[in-house]
């Protein structure tokens, strides 16, 4: 661990010591996992306190970890990328959302309002509620669209289709019609290759 990264690791200790359940250290960035009832209080206390000072909340996007190598924890994740352009260090906090039928964790729209649209885009996509956002509602699907497509347990075609209908001169959604298929690549080689002779 760089000198940096060994300097942020002991602040984050010191000011949010047992509020962080796990730290890890990869590519040179540390991620931190924090409980859903502590989130608020440590994005607050990282925004402002002088030591760490993460002003810029770059990214959150929303996670399903149910097909994940060997994963027995919780399912949904929401994962926010932090930067401090005061100390040059960056940050990432990794939320489980406590029930896996209901995914919630709570919104960071007033601490860093940035957050806005990636709460919205991780509410449609993975169906992750977040109490205290203002405007939740989808951002990259139609209105009337069932589920969340990057959950993994979405269906590949989905469940309808959206087409124009002529004699009605509106959009209109009917059940998925595609047949599905499994598509196996076609190899052509020719017919000494891999030969010894051929090398």
């Amino acid at each position: 661990m760089s000198a940096k990264l060994e300097v942020l690791s002991q602040n984050l200790q010191k000011h949010l010591g047992e509020q962080i359940r796990s730290q890890q250290v990869a590519l040179g960035e540390i991620t931190i996992d924090v409980d859903a009832a502590d989130y608020l209080a440590v994005m607050t206390m990282l925004r402002d306190e002088p030591e760490l000072r993460f002003e810029q909340l770059m990214d959150l996007c929303g996670v399903d970890y149910s097909t994940y190598a060997q994963w027995s924890g919780k399912r949904f994740a929401a994962v926010s990328h932090l930067i401090s352009i005061a100390n040059n260090w960056r940050l990432r906090v990794r939320c489980f959302a406590a029930d896996d039928n209901f995914p919630s964790v709570p919104s960071v729209v007033s601490i860093w309002n940035s957050v806005n649209w990636f709460e919205r885009e991780a509410f449609d996509l993975y169906g992750i509620v977040f109490p205290g956002h203002n405007d939740l509602r989808r951002l990259l699907t139609d209105y009337g669209f069932i589920g969340h497509p990057f959950r993994k347990d979405f269906p590949i075609s989905g469940y309808v289709e959206m087409r124009y209908d002529p004699d009605q001169k509106r959009v209109i959604y009917q059940p998925v019609t595609i047949e599905p298929r499994e598509v196996t690549p076609r190899i052509v080689r020719e017919a000494s290759y891999g030969d010894a002779d051929n090398a």
